[in-house]
């Protein structure tokens, strides 16, 4: 996720920070869903669990960083989505549950394998859309020069695996998208958010209160008033 393939005004930018970026947009985008968040390297840990409260999401997000410590290097992506339909579950109220699995690499860790956790979140009404995140071919890595301390760039060799992401995507129900570049990313994340919309019946209850009879009877007070003094006081005056 260090490559540097992606662009943002004309500058190199490395693939995570790109992914963050466009991943607190969509975050922004759905203010009133419950939205998790769980990154992996040879196994899954949690980001931040499901929640509403979308501030405390997106620090979270914001301190997200390759090669956390004490977490090996490696893709497991079977135990990825396992973990995030786990979670899932418990959400029974829920009429849209989703999980957007972003990778650059192919899985190599775990216990489970991508098909066989993508058959458990089918089981479970749970639907994976899969995004390869990269460019075909080789990408620029970034390397710091052990004389000059300079970055360089070396040709990093893109490994992602493409045939499991779809075929993890049709056993949910899900899509699969190939994110090349910044523009395309925004673009799946975009179409991502308009097909994962449920419409929601809100009834609205308005309370009625009639003043009417408090006016009236202040009206007819002082038609009373009045010809109470009428009879009495007004008819002493000359």
């Amino acid at each position: 996720m260090l490559a540097e393939d992606y662009k943002i005004n004309g500058e190199q930018i490395s693939r995570v920070d790109v992914v963050k970026m466009v991943t607190q947009k969509f975050i922004e985008s759905r203010p009133n869903d419950r939205i998790g968040m769980l990154a992996f390297a040879s196994r899954p840990f949690l980001i931040s669990p499901l929640t509403l409260d979308h501030g405390w999401l997106l620090e979270r997000l914001d301190r997200v960083t390759v090669g956390q410590p004490k977490i090996e290097d490696g893709t497991a992506i079977g135990s990825a989505i396992a973990s995030c339909a786990s979670r899932l579950i418990e959400r029974k109220d829920s009429k849209s549950r989703i999980v957007v699995l972003l990778t650059d690499g192919a899985n190599n860790m775990g216990k489970v394998s991508p098909i066989t956790a993508a058959e458990a979140a089918a089981a479970v009404k749970v639907k994976v859309y899969t995004i390869a995140a990269g460019v075909d071919g080789y990408a620029p890595y970034p390397v710091r020069d052990p004389f000059t301390g300079r970055k360089t760039y070396q040709p990093l060799k893109a490994d992602v695996d493409v045939e499991t992401l779809a075929k993890v995507a049709a056993l949910t129900g899900g899509k699969t998208y190939r994110a090349t570049d910044t523009q395309k990313l925004k673009q799946i994340y975009d179409e991502i958010d308009k097909l994962e919309k449920s419409t929601v019946e809100m009834k609205n209850y308005t309370q009625y209160q009639e003043l009417f009879p408090w006016l009236l009877a202040g009206g007819l007070a002082v038609m009373l008033l009045q010809a109470v003094l009428a009879q009495t006081v007004g008819a002493r005056l000359p």
